[in-house]
């Protein structure tokens, strides 16, 4: 089967990965021939590494974009492929109306962000990264699911895997440190609480613990109001205590590092990968160690949770505090964790679960009149609460008065 596989901007991201990784391996392990057309940026690196042929998409300020659905549309003609699998909503819309909706060509999409969207058209096969986002969507009216956890290359992603005394050596990390590491793209949304609760809880534990280092790794929009606080914690502690190091694409020696993580997501999951104890942070005030009692939780949830709007950061000191404080727990936690990893997220498991949601999608083609009120429905979704562009006003129009007719 051949699959355009519809990526978001390959900026340094952990979906990103994702989609360069199953479809790395829905080749090598089932046979099919993926690929990848994307907005170009950092990770085009990993596609090319993977052996993935890369096809640039343009930049779309808003979705549904003409210029991408243009560009999909000539990708589309030149590679005849039996499916597009766009990944999460905005992607989702350009390729709907792009080359579904118009010419039925077989869609499947895939959303890994920490919601249900309600602009997701409900008669494509959609998959969530999460058990409870599966059961959210089915109860909001939706049938065509699927279950596809965020995955993990386990092989590539190992204790043994990359040289964390390098990294150390690198960035200025002395031996017998305790190193602190997230991973995370420094961007508003989903990311900055954490990543500010987490810099300013260092400015607490760095007194207690002054052998304690904290290193972020990443870049985003969100970069200068982090340094600015770290700058204000080193300032108030006397010493480089919190380390930013900038993107990384191959970011395994940042893992191999650490004597500990906190972070969320796919991030977080890789950590447990590497056997690293690992605080999952969220939003709202969360933060909780993944630990035997609450491995259940974030398999449900994903690793990822919602606390009760408290500012304070006293429940991520208090997590860090517990595993920091007991460094002979960390080889009996960096074991659950891997087993966790291995159990349920690892690529190869992942893939074949997609392969046969792939199968499903390639194989089914609503009628037009389905896919034309679905597109209506999504349409007026899109655009409520805000001006609808006139080019899509008239086409609602006339989609809406050939469904009455």
């Amino acid at each position: 089967m051949k699959i355009l596989v519809f990526a978001h901007r390959l900026e340094v991201g952990g979906t990103q990965v994702n989609a360069i990784e199953l479809a790395a391996e829905l080749r090598d392990a089932h046979g099919h021939d993926p690929v990848l057309f994307a907005t170009p940026g950092p990770m085009v690196e990993l596609a090319r590494a993977k052996g993935l042929r890369f096809l640039p998409a343009p930049e779309a300020a808003w979705n549904p974009s003409w210029a991408r659905m243009r560009a999909l549309r000539e990708a589309v003609r030149r590679e005849q492929p039996d499916l597009v699998h766009a990944w999460d909503w905005p992607q989702c819309l350009d390729a709907y109306y792009g080359v579904h909706l118009t010419r039925a060509v077989p869609l499947l999409v895939t959303v890994m962000s920490m919601a249900v969207p309600r602009m997701v058209p409900r008669s494509v096969l959609t998959t969530f990264g999460t058990p409870e986002l599966v059961d959210q969507a089915r109860a909001a009216g939706r049938e065509r699911l699927g279950l596809i956890l965020p995955p993990v290359d386990v092989h590539h992603n190992a204790p043994d895997a990359a040289d964390g005394a390098e990294f150390r050596a690198q960035h200025g990390l002395d031996p017998d440190e305790t190193v602190l590491v997230t991973v995370s793209r420094l961007v508003g949304h989903l990311k900055l609480e954490g990543l500010l609760r987490t810099v300013r809880a260092m400015a607490v534990l760095g007194r207690e613990l002054p052998r304690l280092r904290f290193v972020v790794v990443g870049d985003g929009t969100a970069r200068a109001s982090i340094e600015q606080l770290a700058d204000q914690t080193n300032t108030a502690l006397g010493r480089p205590a919190v380390v930013l190091t900038g993107a990384l694409v191959d970011p395994r020696p940042a893992y191999a590092a650490a004597d500990v993580v906190v972070g969320m997501g796919g991030s977080s999951l890789r950590a447990l990968a590497f056997a690293k104890p690992t605080v999952v942070v969220g939003e709202q005030g969360f933060a909780s160690a993944f630990t035997d009692q609450t491995a259940d939780q974030f398999f449900y949830q994903g690793m990822y949770g919602l606390g009760d709007g408290d500012e304070g950061d006293y429940r991520l000191l208090a997590e860090l505090r517990r595993i920091l404080g007991a460094p002979e727990r960390f080889t009996e936690l960096g074991a659950l964790s891997r087993n966790f990893v291995v159990r349920h997220y690892s690529l190869e498991s992942v893939t074949r679960q997609l392969a046969d949601l792939c199968e499903q999608a390639a194989a089914d083609r609503p009628a037009l009149r389905i896919r034309a009120t679905d597109g209506i429905r999504t349409a007026a979704v899109r655009f409520a609460g805000s001006a609808m562009p006139h080019a899509w006003r008239n086409r609602i129009g006339r989609a809406t008065a050939a469904l009455r007719g």
